[in-house]
């Protein structure tokens, strides 16, 4: 017998907001969008104009006491998840939160145990996790194909300026939360190991040109690890980059090298002239990198709802990545490596 679909709340109408509301209308059948929220009145009449979504709410209080739904995505800034979360799960509702989780350590914890104490499932929106090129590595790595992982390299860069809110570290945690997050989620689950200790540099080539005057901006970041296995890591965030999006990751193991991702985004060359010489495609943006992990991502959601089973991309893990960034953000500001004890114990 086939499943009624899982009706969600959309919790933001912006850009994250009109993906997910369109993977779930184009790719996700078990999930219907049926209600819609957003304190810009235009964006919110825009988006659900755009994808046949007719309750439209100002608020999640209004659309939990008017409309009938079973599940809530949130994509609305980070200092706004854990309100959100926490009254969603007190009204019984499961939830798909976007990365970061939260501001910091208390609010994972506020939310975590609003999830479990009214048994509701909570995803956080680490695609990766669903991305087909990563998962197949994972795979391969716990397999041994490549030994016991002993260095790890990942990167993530992007075109866009963020937005004013996640300029600044005080309302966002700044771009090692904003953007890197996925770097921190994904070494830690490539590598089977959490993170013991980090150190961050950062610099800032673009901001003053493009009229960036939030305290602590920066443009550019490498971090370097240390996890409780042992093993050594790093990664790199450049934010804008301008020459396109790329998210690459490389493993070494005690067998092995293994390789993720590819700047290039289709099989074609193109050759007009013997000056120019050959043209290849590269990733644009984000939503073209991880088209199918946005799918992906959303399809497990909806399928741990109608079976009941714990989805991938745990609160746990959020939680993880948001003490990387507190410990990342502590090393840019102290300028010294911090261990994530030191913002574990002191939360």
């Amino acid at each position: 017998m086939r499943q009624q679909p899982v009706r969600i709340c959309m919790v933001g109408a912006g850009r994250v907001g009109k993906l997910h509301s369109g993977t779930f209308a184009r790719y996700v059948p078990g999930g219907a969008v049926v209600a819609l929220v957003d304190p810009a009145t235009q964006i919110l009449d825009e988006t659900g104009a755009q994808f046949g979504i007719d309750g439209r709410y100002t608020s999640l209080e209004e659309a939990l006491d008017k409309a009938a739904v079973d599940a809530v995505v949130i994509t609305t800034p980070t200092f706004t998840h854990r309100d959100l979360a926490i009254l969603a799960a007190e009204r019984g509702k499961h939830v798909f939160l976007e990365k970061p989780m939260a501001m910091n350590l208390d609010e994972c914890d506020e939310i975590l145990a609003a999830c479990e104490r009214n048994g509701v499932h909570l995803q956080i929106g680490f695609m990766r996790r669903f991305d087909p090129e990563f998962v197949a590595a994972a795979e391969r790595i716990a397999a041994g194909e490549i030994g016991e992982p002993m260095l790890i390299k990942s990167l993530t860069h992007g075109p866009g300026l963020p937005p004013p809110w996640a300029r600044d570290i005080v309302t966002s945690n700044g771009n090692l939360a904003e953007v890197n997050s996925h770097d921190l989620d994904c070494v830690r689950w490539l590598m089977g190991s959490n993170i013991e200790r980090i150190y961050v540099e950062v610099a800032n080539f673009k901001g003053d040109e493009r009229g960036v005057e939030a305290e602590h901006f920066y443009d550019n970041m490498i971090t370097t690890l240390r996890f409780e296995s042992g093993g050594l890591g790093s990664f790199s965030g450049v934010c804008p980059c301008d020459y396109g999006y790329d998210a690459r990751v490389e493993i070494v193991g005690k067998e092995g090298i293994m390789q993720i991702g590819s700047m290039r985004s289709q099989d074609v060359v193109v050759c007009v002239n013997r000056d120019q010489g050959l043209i290849t495609p590269v990733y644009r943006r984000w939503p073209e990198r991880f088209e199918w992990a946005y799918i992906r991502e959303m399809e497990h959601f909806v399928a741990s709802i109608q079976s009941d089973t714990a989805p991938r991309a745990s609160g746990q893990d959020g939680w993880w990545a948001v003490a990387g960034v507190l410990a990342g953000t502590r090393s840019m500001l102290e300028e010294r490596p911090v261990r994530l004890q030191e913002v574990i114990e002191q939360h």
